[in-house]
């Protein structure tokens, strides 16, 4: 069991006193969710519902970042298609050019 938990309202670290989730705890959390990172993103995503209520004031992308942002590696991060997707025939049936 980790020190690490969240104090509310104020979301800080109970072990460390940081911003929740602190860095010890966001290694723990990556260790313990490595297989299922979905499954992290709805956890945190459950707290971060709950932060937004207790601290209506803080910015909505700052709480993202805190609480999910972080969850995915920038080499997780899939970078777009330049591919063309092949074009069906248009409304008179003509083929159209990709």
């Amino acid at each position: 069991m980790t020190s690490h938990g969240p104090v509310m309202p104020i979301w800080s670290c109970g072990g460390c006193d940081l911003p929740w989730p602190c860095p010890t705890r966001r290694r723990e959390l990556r260790a313990e969710y490595a297989d299922a990172p979905v499954s992290l993103a709805l956890y945190l995503g459950a707290y971060l519902v709950q932060a937004v209520e207790d601290m209506p004031w803080a910015p909505a992308g700052a709480l993202h970042r805190r609480f999910i942002g972080w969850t995915r590696q920038p080499s997780e991060v899939q970078q777009r298609s330049t591919a063309t997707v092949p074009t069906g025939p248009d409304r008179y049936g003509r083929h159209q050019a990709g």
